[in-house]
Order: C-alpha cells, then structure tokens, then sequence
C-alpha cells in the first residue's frame, strides 16, 4: 500500500493544480504498469469542451496509446477520487485489472459532483428516464452485427 499512497497522493496533487490552472475538474489519474508511470493526466472537461475528457478517460486513452494496444489488463489505475459510471464502464472496457481510488463519490458528491443520477437512471425503463431512450425496430438493424460475426479478420474485444 505504500506504493498506492505514494500515486494517490500524486493524483491530489495533480488534481489540485488542474483546478488552480482552469484546465477542469478536480480529479485526475494515472496508468502504473510494473512500477512505471504510463500515463497522468486531469480532468479536462471544460478547458477541451468535451464530457468525456474525464482524468480516468484520459489516462486510458494516453496509456493505450502509448502501449498500442486497446486493452491494459497489465495495469494498475490510480484516481484522486472513484470513478464515476462512464469512467467504470471505461476501466471494465480497457480491462484494467486494478483500481486504487482516494475520495469516495459521496465526498465528490458533497463537492458539487454528484453521479448518483446516473446509477438510477440506468435502472429505470428506457422511457422512464429523464432523457428517454426509444428503440426503433428497423429493417437489418442486426446487419453490422451479422457482418461482423462473418468477418475473417476482425479482431475480438
């Protein structure tokens, strides 16, 4: 755990000065794969004008780049706070096998950054939600999914 605190507290860190610079939130995220930092980077939501640029997103995407490769199941993910869902479904995606977090969403939460919405939106009927999701059955909707099952040289994911 010694070297958990020692990247956790480099994300606070990190994380502070992203705010005190006005590139985004207060968060911010490192990639370790055998002792070696891969990827650090923050929040930068606002400064990008993109929702996605979440620290854990970035990270991912650095890290991934660098590796060539679109999994890290080799790597360890440090985060100055628990990630929220898109960031989760990320790591599940990248196949991280490990993720240290300092700040819980409660306290992230008390801060003005509050994602329980989104933990009950997703349980709730597509049409339920605040932003409704409307299936539209059309004609070879399967089709991209039938291709790809024929495909000879896709590679899995």
């Amino acid at each position: 755990m010694e070297n958990a605190s020692k990247y956790l507290s480099l994300t606070i860190e990190m994380a502070q000065d992203n705010v005190k610079r006005g590139r985004g939130g207060p968060f911010a995220a490192l990639i370790v794969r055998n002792g070696q930092i891969l990827a650090a980077t923050a929040n930068s939501v606002t400064s990008s004008n993109d929702p996605t640029a979440h620290a854990e997103v970035n990270a991912i995407r650095e890290a991934c780049r660098k590796l060539n490769t679109f999994q890290l199941d080799d790597c360890e993910l440090y985060t100055s706070c628990e990630p929220c869902p898109m960031c989760l479904g990320a790591i599940y995606w990248a196949r991280i096998r490990k993720v240290y977090y300092a700040a819980t969403q409660d306290e992230a939460a008390a801060a003005g950054f509050d994602d329980s919405f989104i933990y009950q939106e997703i349980g709730k009927p597509h049409l339920d939600r605040n932003i409704p999701f409307v299936h539209v059955k059309i004609e070879n909707a399967n089709a991209p999914f039938r291709v790809w099952n024929e495909s000879e040289n896709k590679i899995a994911y």
